[in-house]
């Protein structure tokens, strides 16, 4: 039985130990599984933060997450550079500085690491002000320094002045200042300490360094005041000095000791405020400028600049804060070195405030910063992601304001490069800004600008016309433009120059009544600088110009105020409508008929007219013809570009080779074109791109060519393929006409003499054909007609409406028998089947036939 319970124990306890192994092996499996789970998400967080900032580098956030990361995971290699490539767009707040320095200091314990890890510090207490940074970077000075902790000369002389660079930046901190200055008191105690008694001398020196330590903390008013006067009254203590009831203590010393106190006093409300951690950030910034403004009062820069340093590290990012400081430090405290300093840790907190780098180049400028500098600092402000294009500009202009002012201070410098460099600036603000700013005052007070400087510091009057005409062919369009560049001609003095560009931009369309005024401009200026001649000019151009633009006034004004009812389709019709550019002229005289037929309806009452309609007839004829002829004079100067004069609005012919003046003083503007073709070359099979230039380069070996009339489409202005070329002489002509067939542009062109006598004798009706520049409406090719034939092939032209009774229109077909003689026609009431004597010896004529009889006898 024994050995069965042996043998039962045994067995049990074999099982027990298979048990425990097992269990061991799952915890071993679930643990590798779980860990292998949290490798594979800490990989994927891993990736989308470093996608994250590869797609927007400048994501603050992402930076930080991605380093908390990295830092939580030990990866040290990424962790360096992450944190090297946020501090190189960012600045680090003072936690994220300390925690990178102290990594750092606990991976690296060897000697060569502590240059490193002090430039990490440096960098840190750049950035902000912070006292347990500062508190910081002197422990570890004072730990890792060997140097410093052997108490060599060298290394107590380097962590003195780490001292005193510490109280200065943040000594007068009221909360936490103290602690800077117990830590520098408490060095020079234990320095004291390690002195041997031997050397009275330099101990009695050291003596007198905490004793100067004590009495200077004593002075500022800080946090604890009476805790530090009582370590001094012990610390006297033990050097032999019974201070206690302040009976010992200098007056001076007693003194300032006082006023701290007090000023501490009067301070203590604001420092309770911020202190609070119950105020949201709205409320602690507005508590910061309260407390400025009240530092501001007492009128002492060092305290107004601690306060502005302490308000900015809660709140690096709040422009208000660097706006008042940056102005606070250019007007009082005017130390270049903290300007520049604080300028250039402004634009890295707000690189998005274009006007703090604006600041910052003055500032540069105003402290003779080297050009290098000045270039580094305006290069970096373009490549920021400003959201307005008159930030970029006030950028460009600033530092062109800076150029300028180098190129006239300083003559004893090259003045032409400084210039190249001075108009390279503009014309990269004119490329940069041209998509944003053309058709704008600020663009056009740029090249003003730019223009000036060139006329009046580089003298080069070409190089300042050009920029006008670089600017008009980007805002040719507004009229501010042609008179800048119009009064900057004035300022130089070339009166006929301003006079060109009146003739290039008078005949402009310009927004609201800009037209009207560069008319009237020009006006004013031939009366104030031109001759008498140069004022019939002018007046020549302008008065066309004028009416049409009144005309068109008039009608807008018609249309906008209705003038009838819109319920009343009869009155509709009577509207006048303005000639668009877009209409040509045969077009307009259509319209014209139509409104005026319209508007003169007549009823058929019994059989017979109220009123004579050939006499109506011819009126509207009349009326219409010189609508017409308003229409084309308003559609022709439509046409008109920059570099043409406009031929038919100033009332020129191009067929008559007269000179401008003779043209102007004779021809009247309303008076029609007619051309004889007596010694005309018509040529026909043209390209499409062939203009007048081509035509009279082409006929330049031929001589003696007059006008050249290239026939174009009424409302696209495009040409139709074929031209009339007027020679002097037969001789001239003969020699044109050989050159049939030859090449044009790749293409045969077919040259013959114009004969329209000899057409007209082949058949063709004397109707209206197009001639001219841009394919002007002219009757006939013989002598001119007379105003009546001219009215009544206007009125037969037309269609002929009445009016029914319904008020409809119907409209007249058939053969119109109106106006023909009674022994051609049949008498009324005469049917086709009815006979009455002898019939007719010939068949009756229709008008159009029973014309052409008139005009060929």
């Amino acid at each position: 039985m024994a050995e069965e319970g042996e043998c039962r124990n045994c067995s049990e306890g074999g099982d027990d130990e298979n048990t425990m192994k097992e269990e061991e092996d799952n915890e071993d499996q679930s643990q590798s599984s779980s860990e292998s789970e949290d490798e594979g998400a800490e990989e994927g967080h891993l990736q989308a933060l470093e996608q994250a900032l590869t797609q927007n580098p400048h994501n603050y956030d992402a930076h930080v997450q991605y380093i908390k990361s990295l830092r939580k995971y030990g990866h040290v290699e990424k962790l360096r550079i992450a944190r090297e490539a946020m501090s190189s767009l960012f600045p680090l707040s003072p936690t994220m500085w300390q925690e990178w320095a102290k990594d750092e200091a606990c991976l690296n314990t060897s000697l060569e690491a502590v240059p490193v890890i002090e430039s990490l510090y440096e960098r840190a207490v750049y950035d902000y002000m912070s006292i347990p940074l500062w508190s910081d970077y002197l422990n570890f000075i004072q730990e890792r320094d060997e140097s410093v902790s052997q108490c060599t000369p060298e290394g107590i002389a380097k962590i003195r002045a780490l001292f005193e660079r510490a109280l200065t930046a943040a000594g007068l901190h009221i909360s936490e200042g103290g602690k800077l200055w117990t830590a520098y008191r408490e060095f020079e105690q234990a320095l004291l300490i390690t002195m041997e008694e031997s050397d009275n001398e330099v101990k009695s020196k050291q003596v007198d360094r905490v004793r100067n330590t004590f009495r200077r903390q004593l002075s500022v008013p800080l946090a604890d005041m009476d805790v530090t006067l009582e370590d001094y009254k012990a610390w006297e203590l033990k050097q032999g000095n019974d201070i206690d009831h302040l009976t010992g203590i200098s007056t001076t010393v007693l003194s300032a000791y006082k006023k701290a106190v007090e000023m501490y006093k009067s301070r203590a409300d604001h420092e309770e405020k911020l202190a609070a951690g119950k105020h949201a950030d709205s409320e602690k910034l507005q508590h910061y400028l309260n407390y400025t403004s009240f530092e501001k009062c007492s009128g002492d820069p060092a305290r107004i600049q601690v306060l502005y340093e302490r308000a900015i590290a809660e709140f690096p990012v709040v422009t208000e804060l660097w706006f008042g400081y940056t102005q606070f430090l250019d007007s009082c405290l005017k130390v270049p070195n903290i300007i520049k300093s604080v300028y250039a840790r402004a634009v890295r907190n707000c690189a998005w405030v274009e006007a703090l780098w604006a600041k910052y180049m003055l500032a540069l400028e105003r402290f003779d910063a080297s050009e290098e500098e000045l270039s580094e600092v305006f290069e970096r402000s373009l490549q920021c992601g400003f959201s307005n294009p008159n930030e970029y500009l006030d950028l460009f202009l600033t530092r062109a304001d800076g150029l300028r002012r180098k190129i006239m201070d300083k003559s004893e410098i090259n003045s032409t490069s400084w210039f190249a460099l001075l108009k390279e600036t503009f014309q990269r603000a004119a490329d940069y800004l041209s998509e944003h700013l053309n058709y704008t005052d600020q663009f056009l007070n740029l090249h003003a600008y730019w223009a000036r400087l060139e006329f009046q510091l580089a003298k080069d009057v070409a190089a300042a016309r050009g920029v006008w005409e670089s600017l008009i062919k980007k805002s040719g369009g507004m009229l501010e433009v042609w008179q800048r560049y119009i009064d900057m001609e004035l300022t130089m003095n070339n009166v006929s120059e301003a006079r060109a560009i009146y003739k290039r931009c008078y005949s402009k369309r310009f927004k609201g009544t800009g037209s009207e005024a560069i008319c009237e401009a020009w006006l004013r200026f031939e009366r104030e600088y031109g001759s008498l001649a140069d004022l019939d000019r002018a007046l020549m151009k302008v008065t066309p110009r004028l009416e049409e633009l009144r005309l068109f006034q008039h009608l807008q004004e018609g249309k906008s105020q209705g003038v009838v009812e819109s319920g009343s389709s009869d009155q509709k019709d009577i509207i006048p409508k303005p000639a668009t550019y877009k209409e040509g002229p045969q077009k307009n005289l259509t319209k014209q008929s139509n409104r005026f037929l319209a508007s003169n309806k007549r009823k058929i009452i019994s059989g017979h007219h109220e009123e004579n309609v050939e006499s109506k007839r011819q009126k509207f004829a009349a009326e219409a013809i010189l609508a017409s002829e308003a229409s084309d004079r308003e559609y022709i100067q439509s046409k008109n570009i920059d570099n043409l004069e406009g031929d038919f609005v100033s009332g020129k012919s191009a067929s008559r080779g007269l000179d401008e003046e003779s043209e102007e003083a004779n021809l009247s503007p309303l008076k029609q074109a007619v051309y004889l073709d007596e010694c005309t070359a018509y040529v026909s099979n043209l390209a499409m791109e062939v203009n007048e230039e081509h035509i009279r380069q082409f006929f330049s070996d031929s001589g003696g060519v007059k006008a050249i009339r290239l026939v174009r489409n009424r409302t696209s202005g495009i040409s139709k393929g074929f031209a009339y070329i007027d020679f002097e002489n037969e001789e001239n002509l003969s020699a044109a006409v050989a050159k049939n067939k030859q090449k044009l542009f790749g293409k045969k062109i077919s040259i013959a003499r114009s004969n329209p006598r000899e057409s007209r004798r082949r058949g063709s009706a004397p109707g209206i054909r197009a001639s001219g520049r841009g394919g002007r409406a002219s009757f006939g090719r013989g002598d001119a007609i007379r105003t009546e034939e001219k009215q009544e092939i206007s009125s037969k032209s037309a269609p002929t409406v009445v009016s029914h009774r319904r008020g409809g229109h119907v409209k007249l077909v058939g053969n119109n028998t109106f106006a023909m003689p009674r022994n051609v026609a049949r008498p009324l009431g005469w049917g086709t089947k009815d006979s009455k004597g002898k019939a007719p010896e010939e068949t009756p004529k229709s008008n159009e036939e029973f014309r052409k009889m008139l005009l060929e006898s």
